[in-house]
């Protein structure tokens, strides 16, 4: 028996194990229901790994389900995008993926019941009117004056507004609850409303389209879900959500339950905040490095393990707090040095030339390990020619730099190149603006896996690649968005804390020839550079892209 204790449970699998031993649940379900109006985002992905994580822990299923309810806002594309997404993170919801628009004609139905009911009337006042009528939190609000229409008069308005009859905001049908509660969304809320915009799964069937305060709770009892989570912002919206429940003849009863969203700072995670981003040109679409969505977070190298960690890590609570962002790129930085293979990439490369190249005591190309601790990654080649590359940073003409504070190639003495020989650096040549051009050096023979000899002391080591056959690159590094920890915060303009130095882009890098077998998204450590994948837009098979995942450290605030 291990004596590592047992993590505690968190509230929602407390709540699960209670209903499971009491026999009020048999088999746990849970839902995934994004609106497909933007891509996911950080704070989906926990709400992904909380509803697939509690199914899978429990032996239930959990289902995908579009809540599709606003045809004006809603694409196709974004369907895809977020059906990606969650398969990405290495989720299977059950059966197919289902749609609050399948079921529309059953909503109609329970719709007609609360009319029936004396439950539900449609209202022509108009959205200020609707307003003024509703009161505020410390003051209650008024009946409607078409509150007390009768039944048949409410069928046939009803009956008028699905025809298309009424044009968009004429009118509204709504539930006949309470105008003088306490909670906001229990007054007389809207269940229906129109908009003559066709959908992208039922096309022009419907002109009048349910709430998603109508559909959700319906939606859950249709597929028997047991345990409905959601945000904290939606626990005001639980007493309607009952209230569906007990007045309309649905198949089950599922219940509500409210967590923390994720909020991180120097992040916004708004989708209308980031549909600006997008429209307006901040960034290079949805899936652009920078931003907070899956498929951003997917394209600059971040893997599905680094995110289910670290939602794992931030735990499932009642409180809402604001995350730190380190958190997150610590856990895709630790996935990454675990798992990455090694590669050498010179982002500003200056050549050299080894003079003594003849004295060469090496047949072939260096082997060095794929990665150092997983030898079932193989190895790799590392050719080695009279020419090679630097990085420019790496050399300095400067003698008087102490080995503490540059631990490089200084002219005059030794360094190391990784898995390779110690150089020792003899001349640098200039162009007429003194601009230096090419190094000069010599090889230390010998040294291949071995110690120099003794006088002869390298400062440290460095990368390189062969000039012969490397490749040439593109490198974007790519740093936070945002430059404020808080850049949505009270009244301030998000837009204002763009951080202009959240890209730059290189040109001109030279790759080991290696990374021509790189897959789009596949992760790889630069020595010495930091995390970096090939990108899956804009690489092609005439010019490779490479993205910055995250540094070696966390060098925020820092330079570069």
């Amino acid at each position: 028996m291990s004596d590592t204790p047992s993590k505690p449970l968190n509230f929602l699998e407390q709540i699960i194990t209670r209903d499971l031993d009491g026999g009020i649940t048999s088999k746990v379900i849970t839902r995934f229901p994004p609106e497909p109006n933007g891509h996911l985002h950080i704070g989906h992905a926990k709400s992904i790994c909380l509803n697939f994580g509690l199914a899978e822990r429990f032996g239930g299923e959990c289902n995908l389900r579009f809540d599709d309810t606003n045809p004006e806002k809603e694409e196709q594309e974004y369907v895809d995008a977020i059906k990606r997404d969650v398969s990405w993170l290495g989720f299977n919801w059950a059966g197919e993926v289902r749609y609050a628009s399948d079921y529309f004609d059953q909503f109609y139905e329970w719709a007609l019941h609360l009319i029936r009911e004396g439950k539900a009337y449609v209202c022509h006042l108009s959205a200020e009117e609707t307003k003024e009528y509703r009161g505020w939190a410390t003051k209650p609000g008024k009946d409607s004056p078409y509150r007390e229409r009768s039944v048949a008069e409410n069928l046939a308005e009803f009956e008028k507004m699905r025809a298309g009859e009424y044009d968009e905001g004429q009118c509204v049908l709504r539930a006949k609850i309470d105008m003088a509660s306490p909670n906001m969304n229990m007054r007389d809320p809207m269940l229906y409303r129109i908009r003559k915009q066709s959908h992208h799964q039922t096309g022009d069937k419907w002109c009048i389209y349910p709430t998603y305060d109508f559909a959700h709770g319906q939606e859950d009892a249709i597929e028997g879900v047991t345990h409905s989570i959601c945000t904290l912002e939606f626990a005001d919206h639980r007493p309607l959500y009952e209230w569906f429940i007990d007045n309309l003849p649905v198949p089950a009863e599922p219940r509500q339950y409210e967590f923390a969203r994720l909020e991180l700072n120097y992040t916004v995670t708004s989708k209308r905040k980031l549909k600006q981003l997008v429209d307006e040109g901040h960034v290079d679409g949805w899936n652009d490095p920078r931003m907070p969505t899956i498929s951003g977070m997917r394209r600059r190298g971040y893997t599905p393990a680094s995110l289910r960690t670290f939602c794992e890590m931030i735990g499932v609570t009642k409180s809402g707090s604001t995350i730190d962002v380190g958190q997150l790129e610590y856990c895709v930085r630790d996935d990454l040095n675990n798992n990455a293979p090694r590669a050498m990439c010179v982002l500003d490369p200056i050549k050299v030339v080894v003079q003594n190249f003849d004295e060469a005591d090496f047949s072939g190309a260096m082997v060095q390990p794929a990665h150092p601790n997983k030898p079932e990654l193989g190895e790799r080649e590392l050719p080695f020619g009279r020419e090679l590359y630097i990085d420019r940073a790496d050399f300095s003409e400067d003698t008087t730099l102490s080995r503490k504070k540059f631990k490089r190639l200084v002219m005059g003495e030794y360094v190391r190149l990784r898995g390779a020989y110690v150089i020792k650096a003899e001349e640098a040549v200039k162009d007429s603006d003194g601009n230096i051009t090419e190094l000069r050096v010599s090889l230390v023979p010998g040294t291949v896996g071995e110690n120099p000899p003794e006088g002869i002391k390298p400062r440290g080591v460095i990368h390189w690649v062969n000039a012969e056959d490397c490749l040439d690159c593109e490198v974007r590094l790519y740093d936070r968005l945002f430059n404020d920890a808080a850049p949505d915060a009270g009244d301030k303009n998000y837009l204002d804390a763009i951080n202009p130095e959240s890209l730059r882009i290189l040109s001109g890098c030279k790759a080991e020839k290696g990374l021509a077998q790189a897959q789009p998204e596949q992760g790889f450590q630069f020595e010495r550079e930091g995390y970096f994948c090939l990108d899956s837009q804009y690489s092609s098979d005439d010019k490779l892209v490479f993205n910055r995942t995250i540094g070696l450290k966390d060098n925020w605030g820092k330079s570069v």
